[in-house]
């Protein structure tokens, strides 16, 4: 195995390695969030009743949508296609 591998895999078992590495990459850089309680509200609404559409739609108004997909932009510009 490559040297520098091995020495990766070795500090990635250390216990001390996220800390390490949130020192580095912190996840949350600006701060949390605040989300607008009734904007929150109706996606706890159209989660419950499983009613995805709505879902889909309330999740697109938050400022960062909560998973990584290239589709995120598409639904933006064309509400119509979540249909």
């Amino acid at each position: 195995m490559n040297y520098w591998t091995e020495l990766s895999i070795e500090y990635a078992n250390q216990r001390s390695y996220l800390d390490d590495l949130f020192q580095v990459y912190p996840t949350i850089p600006e701060g949390i969030r605040d989300i607008n309680k009734d904007h929150w509200s109706n996606i706890e609404k159209a989660f419950k009743k499983k009613n995805n559409e709505a879902l889909i739609k309330e999740l697109l108004k938050l400022n960062l949508f909560p998973i990584k997909d290239s589709y995120i932009a598409y639904l933006k510009r064309d509400a119509s296609s979540i249909e």
